[in-house]
């Protein structure tokens, strides 16, 4: 766990306390670094980032962890004072240089040389190179990237290029000053009330007018946006990766080529990403995410991050190609922390991107467990998304992939007793959110209790009936099964509706409203547009014939089967103001003025920004549709309604037969909000996925209520918004109500 402040080193992470910590009234720095097979490791101390030799080298020396004595942990605590009198008297910037089997320290050696080499990788697989000076897995802050304005050359760092030494080039951890923890009060909501918006922390403000224009793009722009985010219904913002990766060249020339904008290629687990920070000064990134943290919190909003520890930054091994890097990891203790091949050259590569970090090894699951406690408890982070989250559910540590959630050392079963997981009533805790799947591994439904998981069933199912009528028949059945929170999936060992993260689009992909608008992804087009290679040729998209009236509607009709359904909704930056992504499906490298949120959409279709904000409000006014138990399909109370009823369009209640006929294009239900502790009696949703308007029979009233019209998605109502704002609904009779083609209508029973 972190450090308690009393101690003097709130930055010592783990219960090995590893990384570079000021201790004793900061007179003295301890760094930490685990490696079990190297020989020798020196820390070498700079006072500058960049372009300058060092001022201090230290040789560590080797023992047993604190915790768990088959670990080995090197140590050296050097004073303030020496590092001082060589020369480093501000900021301390540190790397690492290791020796080990396959390359044996020889006092004779110098950067650049080759004395003491053996091999640029054995049969176990180790690859030591003291020409590449190593990030510290455990730095809190990284000094730059590897590729920079300034550092031009990547093929410095490459496995082949063994003589090349990295020591005035290569990302340093610097050490901070302790703090305590700035972040404000979490929020303790149950999870099942959330309303997830999932963006680019840089795209959220970098187009934003009404920010500073040293702020747009950053964590304090971004914090600026908390207020907003609050005025539209979100209840938790989830960030794309903002752990240290390769992006500083993004704006080094107007082109995709290369770029890395979403982030999915992390160099330090502890690291906010510095290109994010107003403040880049030494310790700024760290205040300055902390701070918008606070200012989230303050508005009542969650904060999660996307992150990513299935792969790192440093590629796949000279076998493979030109990309493998020694970084960090590699060139400490290689298959500790990747997954290789019995040949040991080659490595396990589950996730499409490079070798699987080796989760099956402790030292891996303590790095997962540590980075994820410090951005919980250091950061103010309520929440975690995980990449590719089998692969830490992986227990073969060599050569093959067997996910096996049972596991009780796995970091997904510790993750949730260490952080721990928030209860199902809310309080302390965290939020975790599992991507079910990997190149090799599909689990949906099949995370230790605690997790969430994202849904693409869900997805495939909205989006199938929604725009592939005729051609991927949906029964309403299916519809009915995701509508209700999924039971299929998650029921069966214990978990709840809200252990489903339901979407119909995220970063991956297309956007609500292109989802709508294009029959196939326009990745080709030229900067600021694309090119973007890859992304998905199975969109489930549809450009409704062409017609801009019909594209807002099913925009419309998505987005309220997914805020009406049990589970929780998730949605991307700007699906609130009907944004576009010109048909780019894939938009990964695209760090353009044209994939960053433009905020005048929404003054360009103001009736679908303010139909969004109504919906979200109405999600979160009523319990009923945020259920903490699965259905049952009975009557708990005797009020003579069933917890949830599903209807045909003659308001009678739908059998087997009905709910299993793909031909059958109406879905109605019934929900009793009395249950729930709502506010209203029932609510009635209609959906009618069939081409053209369908006359359907209001259900029966209970004695002495009527219903209401809260929502119609159809077009004729757009320019009131498609929604009626609460308390001036207006009354439905009993009898029939017109509900057009491909369109939901949402009624309320008081």
């Amino acid at each position: 766990m972190i450090g308690l402040l009393t101690s003097g080193d709130i930055f010592a992470i783990g219960p090995n306390g590893l990384g570079a910590t000021y201790e004793a009234a900061q007179e003295n720095i301890t760094f930490r670094v685990f490696s079990s097979s190297a020989t020798r490791i020196e820390v070498w101390v700079y006072d500058q980032p960049l372009g300058a030799a060092e001022k201090a080298r230290y040789e560590l020396t080797a023992g047993p962890a604190a915790t768990d004595p088959t670990i080995q942990v090197w140590t050296k605590t050097v004073t303030v004072d020496d590092l001082k009198s060589k020369g480093v008297s501000g900021t301390v910037y540190y790397g690492y240089r290791a020796w080990g089997p396959n390359w044996t320290f020889d006092a004779s050696w110098a950067p650049g040389s080759l004395a003491g080499r053996k091999s640029d990788v054995d049969d176990d697989g180790q690859r030591f190179n003291p020409n590449k000076l190593l990030l510290d897995p455990y730095a809190l802050e990284s000094s730059h990237d590897p590729f920079n304005a300034q550092q031009t050359d990547g093929g410095i760092y490459s496995t082949k290029q063994t003589n090349v030494d990295t020591g005035t080039r290569a990302p340093k951890g610097i050490v901070l000053a302790p703090r305590a923890p700035a972040f404000g009060t979490k929020p303790t909501r149950p999870f099942r009330d959330e309303i997830i918006y999932e963006v680019h922390l840089r795209g959220l403000t970098r187009n934003d007018a009404s920010v500073p224009e040293a702020e747009r793009g950053t964590y304090a722009g971004a914090g600026r946006k908390a207020a907003y985010l609050k005025e539209i219904g979100v209840t938790a913002v989830e960030f794309l990766p903002v752990q240290e990766t390769q992006n500083d060249q993004n704006d080094l020339q107007q082109s995709a080529d290369g770029d890395n904008y979403w982030g999915y290629d992390p160099i330090a687990y502890f690291a906010p990403d510095r290109r994010y920070a107003a403040d880049k000064s030494p310790g700024g990134p760290t205040k300055e995410f902390a701070a918008m943290t606070a200012a989230f919190h303050a508005q009542g909003i969650k904060v999660y991050i996307d992150v990513v520890y299935n792969h790192t930054a440093e590629g796949n091994s000279y076998d493979h190609g030109n990309h493998a890097r020694l970084l960090s990891f590699r060139g400490f203790d290689n298959p500790v922390y990747y997954e290789v091949m019995d040949d040991a050259r080659f490595y396990r590569n589950s996730n499409g991107v490079g070798p699987n970090l080796n989760a099956a090894t402790e030292p891996v699951r303590n790095l997962i467990v540590d980075s994820l406690t410090y951005w919980k408890d250091v950061m103010g982070v309520d929440g975690f998304r995980f990449d590719l989250a089998p692969v830490i559910g992986n227990i073969c540590e060599r050569t093959c992939f067997n996910y096996n959630k049972f596991a009780p050392k796995s970091a997904l079963n510790r993750l949730v007793r260490e952080l721990p997981v928030r209860g199902a009533d809310g309080g302390d805790g965290c939020d975790l959110i599992a991507e079910p799947w990997t190149m090799e591994s599909y689990q949906l439904g099949d995370f230790p209790s605690g997790w969430a998981e994202w849904n693409d069933k869900y997805r495939d199912a909205v989006r199938s009936k929604q725009n592939k009528l005729g051609f991927a028949p949906i029964p309403p059945g299916e519809m009915a099964t995701r509508f209700a929170g999924s039971a299929d999936k998650f029921q069966d060992d214990g978990r709840k509706p809200w252990h489903s993260v339901n979407f119909i689009v995220a970063h991956d992909g297309f956007n609500l409203r292109d989802l709508y608008s294009f029959n196939g992804k326009k990745n080709n087009q030229p900067w600021p547009f694309g090119p973007s290679d890859g992304g998905s040729d199975d969109n489930r998209s549809w450009d409704q014939g062409g017609n801009p009236a019909l594209q807002r509607q099913a925009a419309r009709t998505g987005l309220a089967i997914l805020m009406l359904s049990a589970g929780v909704p998730m949605i991307t930056g700007g699906d609130e103001m009907y944004r576009t992504q010109f048909g780019n499906n894939n938009p990964y490298n695209l760090d353009s003025d044209k994939n960053h949120l433009d905020y005048a959409d929404a003054t360009r279709s103001p009736n679908f920004f303010n139909y969004s904000k109504k919906l979200m409000a109405f999600r979160s006014a009523h319990p009923a549709l945020r259920r903490k138990e699965f259905f049952t399909g009975q009557d708990k109370n005797a009020n003579q309604l069933k917890d949830i009823t599903w209807l045909t369009s003659d308001a009678q209640e739908a059998d087997s037969g009905y709910m299993a006929n793909p031909d059958n294009h109406f879905l109605g239900v019934r929900i009793d909000g009395t249950e729930a502790g709502d506010s209203v009696t029932s609510i009635y949703v209609g959906y009618n996925g069939w081409s053209e308007k369908l006359p359907v029979q209001v259900p029966a009233n209970l004695a002495g209520k009527q219903w209401s019209r809260v929502c119609d998605t159809a077009a004729w109502m757009e320019s009131h918004d498609n929604f009626v704002a609460p308390g001036a609904e207006e009354s439905i009779p009993s009898g029939t109500y017109e509900v057009h083609g491909r369109s939901v209508v949402v009624l309320v029973e008081r």
